[in-house]
């Protein structure tokens, strides 16, 4: 592994070489490393965590090579974002770092970008962060959003048609100042100033969804493990937008809204044993 790399500004042909020559590191290599630094704060073990995943910057800054401001600086903004990483890292959450850090490279790299580039007072809520960073490669042409256009993109980033219109509206406008101004305040604004930093523990999150997930792709399995009937019911009492009550299933089936009841009971039963051995094969 190299002792030491260039900046990418520097040489960034050379530098993207030099990084894809250091080796990935085996999740056993990875956990005893992080633990040397988060136990005993051994800066060697932190710069191999951060030497050991450069690659996945690069891989993560090309997606942003669409608003025009240098490659290099979008890598060297996130490796910033991959030590705040390896420093806020624990070992003991059970997560690959690669997931943890995808997060802090990204918010640096966002900042970045929207510090950098010609507009930027331009996210200033979730949404419109969401927008600022979709809205160009959603679009199907450099004209004007359709409303049925605007429609599908509100659909997609889950945000309203309005607030599509107001992204692009400010897309095409005027520079704006990156800092705070008296009047943001007192409009409801936030400067993109203020979301230097997440406070919210991404190891948390990640955690929390890779829970999601499993618990989804277990009840997915368990619900496999019932008739049709079953299923049917089981989805319609509970997991459909608009739930069906017994009698309306009674109907369906033709059958008493009692033996609905019970139906619902076993197969509910079903569901929660299959769920605790999947709970317990995965260590839950």
């Amino acid at each position: 592994m190299p002792t030491s790399l260039s900046a990418p500004g520097i040489n960034l042909g050379a530098y993207i070489n030099n990084v894809h020559q250091i080796p990935i590191l085996t999740p056993e290599e990875e956990k005893t490393l992080a633990h040397r630094y988060y136990d005993d704060g051994d800066v060697e073990a932190a710069r191999l965590l951060v030497m050991s995943h450069l690659r996945f910057v690069i891989h993560i800054a090309r997606s942003y090579s669409g608003y025009g401001l240098s490659q290099a600086d979008l890598i060297q903004e996130g490796n910033l974002g991959l030590m705040k990483a390896v420093k806020r890292f624990d070992p003991n959450k059970g997560v690959r770092l690669v997931s943890f850090a995808v997060h802090w490279i990204k918010a640096e790299i966002h900042e970045f970008v929207i510090k950098n580039w010609r507009i930027v007072k331009v996210a200033t809520t979730k949404a419109h962060r969401k927008l600022f960073f979709n809205l160009r490669s959603l679009k199907k042409s450099s004209n004007q959003l359709t409303l049925e256009e605007a429609t599908a993109i509100a659909k997609d980033l889950d945000v309203t048609v309005k607030q599509v219109f107001e992204m692009e509206s400010r897309l095409t406008s005027y520079d704006a100042s990156f800092e705070m101004q008296d009047s943001d305040e007192d409009d409801g604004r936030y400067a993109p100033q203020l979301y230097l930093e997440d406070e919210v523990n991404p190891a948390d999150v990640v955690e929390e969804t890779d829970w999601e997930e499993n618990t989804s792709a277990a009840l997915h399995a368990a619900m496999n493990e019932l008739d049709e009937r079953s299923r049917d019911i089981i989805t319609q009492r509970w997991l459909a937008d608009q739930k069906s009550t017994l009698h309306d299933l009674a109907a369906v089936y033709n059958i008493s809204a009692e033996r609905v009841r019970q139906i619902e009971k076993n197969a509910m039963e079903k569901i929660k044993n299959v769920l605790t051995v999947d709970d317990v094969m995965l260590g839950g």
